[in-house]
């Protein structure tokens, strides 16, 4: 029950497209993330997942529409929802994620960058 240092913890992050935990809530990770480019389009069949924008900002694409969500700014994929996380112009976008430990990382697809593990930091 000790406090955890955000901007600490932020720079143990170095790749992209790969979370690691810096908590546990009942069931949920919750994890930091350095994104930049295109994700993979891929849903979560059973589980919600939260995304905080830490820094920069986040292009949610949806099947029908991009959700643009800036920093300080929160977005929740529903459960089922395809979706595709997104950057632009190469910036690079940290953000802070809320799922079930059960959630897999690329959901229903399996792609190259899909991991199966997050590292604690």
């Amino acid at each position: 029950m000790k406090p955890i240092n955000l901007k600490e913890k932020q720079a143990l992050v170095k790749e992209t497209w790969h979370p690691h935990q810096i908590a546990q809530v009942d069931d949920m990770h919750v994890l930091l993330a350095r994104l930049k480019g295109e994700f993979v389009w891929h849903a979560h069949e059973e589980e919600d997942e939260l995304f905080q924008v830490l820094k920069g900002t986040l292009y949610m694409q949806y099947r029908d529409r991009t959700e643009i969500v800036k920093e300080g700014e929160i977005i929740v994929v529903p459960k089922g929802v395809e979706h595709c996380p997104a950057t632009k112009d190469e910036e690079e976008v940290l953000v802070m994620l809320f799922e079930k430990q059960s959630t897999a990382h690329t959901g229903n697809v399996m792609d190259a960058r899909t991991k199966t593990q997050y590292p604690k930091i």
